[in-house]
């Protein structure tokens, strides 16, 4: 019998989904795997858990008589469907949900689905599943070769421009197809004497910083103040201003400049050294506009916080104004240059070779090469994550309006509900989860006749790390980052750095999970909404989203209670669940792990060093290090983060330094200190 497990990874979000043969044995080693009656061979399902509830072979899944069945054989006991088996037999159902240790699996018995057509004769055309894989992780780093690509998301950032495109509406220049030569770059080094001969100008640099955004940002302003000049750095970007994709995607996602973003008062990327903080600005702010008590209440915010007041968040404005000011007195604008990089490749002079377009569209071609000897990766996410069954819609119907992802503009749906009222189906939780039901709530205040209705595969149980367990109110997991604090700069981040690839897996996926921040008014809001029947929880499988005759999408959700599914008519579905992490749908890093088979980790990011150095890309004297989302399951945890980026900056600038890299000194001492006054004063470094 086939069936199909399914499961969110809890480190980079993605929806894990995968067919599989009986039996099946699930647990975290299974070397010694029981055997069958008939020879048959066992399916493995290898889950990792760093709190060591989940057992070497924790349970077994097989086929008797025609009946599925699950047999615990764990020390600490299964969950199935909200209720703890130990020892013991159980039948399984569609749509029923097995925890095991941090993982929830929902099953789906494909072999039952000609009885669900009872229900709905549609629902025959689904396609037959795939053979048994076994599902393992790389016990350590693996080349590029051994991890196939995933499919690509159809949302992604427009290579020239940076605006959120659909792939059916995005056509690439053709001129990115023989740009660089192709035989130029074939050779894992480029003679630096036949980039001169190709015609094409030259430029050479110490430092290059590609990406452009946020985590280039402190990057170069880590540079800067340990001694860099700007005439030896060069920032490639096709946008001006380093946190303008970071700007559009919380504008997108219901939060303008003037609210409050998820980050503490102290992870400041204008400030390396974090004092003083947003709320001790907010305080100061409020003091001069005569605001005494909202001064103190910042303040009191961030020394109670969170036990008793609601975690310090600055607003996105000031964030923004901020960096405005240190770019100014780091000399960005000396710096930056738009460039639409294609390819890198290491010369055989012992640095590396950037092949850009500096064509500001819609102008002429304007092809470039950049040599540089130290590079920084920091590209950001390469895409928006859309669900399979949300993409095939939007592919099927072309209808991109009615469904959408949360990180794509959509104010037309709430234009629409203020006017005409209706149904908005959210899938998702985390924080842009919870700005659209916070949007709605105001909608709300205009027209009463609207529903949300919440979908998630099954109930939330609280992530737990030994005694430490997440709390859940309402289906929303409370947590003030999207890490444990601990992992920024205590005890879980020396306990990451310390261990090998597969044990930072194990960690990271104990640590891990979608989480909101708490918020006293937010969570009145739910129970509001609850109480007063416009905001529904659902849970379920879905099977798939079809288009009614009417044309709204109808979304069919397996319902483990009876054989058959429940539909949900909405005029809306948002897309809640993130953004695509994976380093391989960006063509320039795509190209890197090909061309040079770097190594990734267990989770298919950019497997770094300690110090963020990208190792296998040395290149005598040369270096390059990469940060940011692209080397989650790394060294450090909340890579995507204000503390992350600038953390990441810092230990590759002590490496830079360690290696005497040209104007590079340790930010330490008198140094520090005489910076930090300069900052203060708004001097350049």
């Amino acid at each position: 019998m086939q069936i199909q497990l399914t499961w969110d990874d809890p480190i980079t979000e993605e929806q894990q989904q995968h067919q599989f043969e009986t039996p099946i044995a699930l647990g975290r080693e299974l070397a010694q795997l029981p055997t069958t009656n008939h020879g048959q061979p066992v399916s493995q399902v290898v889950l990792l858990d760093a709190n060591q509830k989940i057992s070497r072979f924790h349970a077994w899944i097989a086929d008797q008589n025609n009946q599925l069945i699950i047999e615990d054989r764990s020390a600490n006991g299964s969950i199935l469907n909200g209720q703890k088996i130990k020892g013991q037999q159980h039948p399984l159902q569609n749509g029923d949900v097995l925890q095991v240790g941090s993982y929830n699996i929902t099953i789906t018995i494909p072999q039952s689905l000609s009885q669900a057509t009872i229900v709905d004769a549609s629902l025959s055309t689904i396609a037959q599943p795939r053979l048994s894989t076994i599902v393992a992780p790389l016990t350590e780093i693996t080349s590029a070769a051994e991890v196939s690509a995933p499919p690509p998301s159809t949302i992604v950032f427009h290579p020239e421009t940076d605006a959120i495109e659909t792939q059916e509406n995005l056509l690439s220049p053709l001129h990115r197809s023989f740009f660089p030569p192709p035989a130029l770059f074939a050779a894992d080094r480029v003679s630096v004497s036949a980039l001169h001969a190709s015609g094409y100008p030259v430029d050479e640099i110490d430092y290059a910083a590609i990406g452009g955004g946020m985590g280039s940002f402190v990057w170069v302003d880590t540079l800067r103040i340990a001694g860099v000049k700007p005439e030896q750095i060069a920032v490639l970007s096709i946008q001006e201003k380093p946190y303008k994709r970071y700007e559009t995607l919380l504008r997108n996602c219901q939060i303008p400049r003037y609210k409050r973003i998820r980050s503490g008062s102290d992870s400041c990327p204008d400030n390396i050294w974090g004092w003083p903080g947003y709320a001790l600005r907010d305080a100061c702010r409020s003091v001069s506009t005569g605001q005494l008590g909202a001064a103190l209440g910042f303040l009191w915010q961030v020394f109670s916080e969170p036990v008793l007041a609601d975690t310090y968040t600055p607003r996105a404005r000031d964030v923004f104004d901020a960096m405005d000011r240190e770019a100014t007195r780091i000399s960005w604008d000396r710096m930056w240059r738009y460039g639409s990089v294609r390819s890198i490749r290491k010369t055989e002079d012992g640095r590396y070779v950037i092949a850009y377009s500096a064509t500001r569209p819609p102008g002429a071609p304007n092809y470039r090469f950049l040599i540089a000897r130290y590079v920084h990766l920091c590209t950001g996410y390469p895409a928006l994550k859309l669900l399979p069954d949300l993409q095939n819609y939007r592919e099927t119907t072309q209808d991109l309006k009615s469904v959408v992802q949360g990180y794509e503009p959509h104010d037309h749906i709430f234009e629409h509900l203020e006017k005409y009222g209706g149904t908005v189906l959210v899938r998702g939780f985390g924080i842009v989860g919870s700005q659209i039901l916070d949007r709605v709530y105001e909608a709300r205040k205009q027209n009463p006749n609207i529903t949300l209705v919440h979908l998630s595969r099954s109930p939330k149980r609280g992530n737990q790390f030994g005694v430490a367990k997440r709390y859940v109110e309402n289906q929303w997991e409370f947590q003030p980052f999207n890490w444990p604090k601990a992992t920024w700069g205590g005890d879980m981040r020396s306990r990451l750095e310390a261990s090998d690839p597969l044990q930072r897996r194990e960690l990271l996926e104990s640590w891990g999970g979608t989480t909101t921040a708490s918020r006293g008014r937010w969570r009145q809001i739910v129970k509001q909404g609850i109480r007063e029947g416009w905001y529904i929880l659902k849970f379920g499988q879905v099977e798939k989203v079809e288009r009614s005759a009417n044309g709204k999408p109808i979304t069919f959700v397996r319902n483990r209670e009876y054989a058959g599914f429940d539909k949900i008519e909405a005029d809306f579905v948002i897309d809640c669940t993130g953004l695509v992490s994976n380093p391989r749908d960006n063509p320039l890093l795509n190209d890197l792990i090909t061309h040079y088979n770097l190594d990734l980790n267990p989770q298919g990011r950019l497997h770094v060093e300690n110090s963020f150095e990208i190792k296998k890309m040395r290149n005598d004297r040369a270096r390059m290090y990469a940060a940011g989302i692209i080397t989650l399951g790394g060294p450090y945890a909340p890579v995507d983060t204000f503390l992350g980026l600038q953390y990441a900056a810092h230990r590759a600038t002590e490496s830079l330094a360690q290696f005497r890299a040209p104007n590079v000194h340790y930010i330490e001492g008198m140094r520090s200190l005489w910076q930090w006054f300069k900052w203060a004063a708004n001097q350049a470094p």
